[in-house]
């Protein structure tokens, strides 16, 4: 692609370094840009240092946030007897578009997966332990997409979750298996979550 501008081409290079964005909508953003105030650009460069400099993570469950707990755990009207365990935060915005579920989460930060490394020592498992001993937790959500990662990951937890007086269950599968949860449509993730089952009941229907 040629340019113009050495500083437009580098704009353009910066821009298409994020994820879906190619070359052509990256010079198409960059020109966007060029046709605003210097103000609203500069305004534009702010927003995205600050968020990068002054982004946390929620001290109770791992979501982002900005201080040491996020909205939803700080918001005493959700239910906090109610604790749906995802994969990732992308996850978390997934089910809270679908206003079906009133508890909290638990960010795990990923999936058991041998092959890629990733063990039960690199994810948020002992803080989700922690919580669950409290004795204010009744219910366990499984929401982690139902992929062989996933499925280990669940069956890991459940193992974990034994010891202590809370009830376990899953999403229901109106999400194929191999599905990622934030790509599942709204409605299907809405159903999949007021449907979900006794993790006992999922496994004995696998066997």
């Amino acid at each position: 692609m040629n340019l113009p501008s050495q500083l437009i081409t580098d704009a353009v290079e910066e821009f298409a370094k994020l994820p879906g964005i190619g070359r052509k909508t990256a010079l198409r953003l960059v020109l966007h840009l060029l046709n605003q105030d210097k103000e609203a650009v500069a305004t534009f460069g702010e927003k995205i240092i600050k968020m990068r400099n002054e982004i946390r993570f929620c001290q109770t469950c791992h979501n982002l946030s900005d201080g040491d707990q996020c909205s939803i755990c700080a918001n005493p009207a959700r239910d906090h007897q109610t604790i749906c365990i995802i994969e990732n935060i992308r996850d978390v915005i997934a089910i809270e578009n679908t206003n079906q579920f009133n508890g909290v989460y638990h960010v795990l930060g990923g999936v058991i997966s041998p092959i890629e490394g990733i063990g039960p020592e690199d994810l948020h498992i002992d803080s989700l332990l922690k919580r669950a001993s409290g004795g204010d937790v009744k219910e366990v959500i499984m929401g982690i997409s139902p992929t062989i990662e996933g499925d280990t990951t669940i069956y890991y937890l459940s193992r974990k979750l034994d010891e202590f007086p809370v009830k376990i269950t899953t999403i229901a599968r109106g999400i194929a298996f191999g599905g990622e949860l934030e790509y599942t449509d709204e409605l299907t993730l809405a159903r999949s979550i007021a449907t979900r089952l006794p993790y006992d009941a999922h496994v004995a229907n696998k066997e």
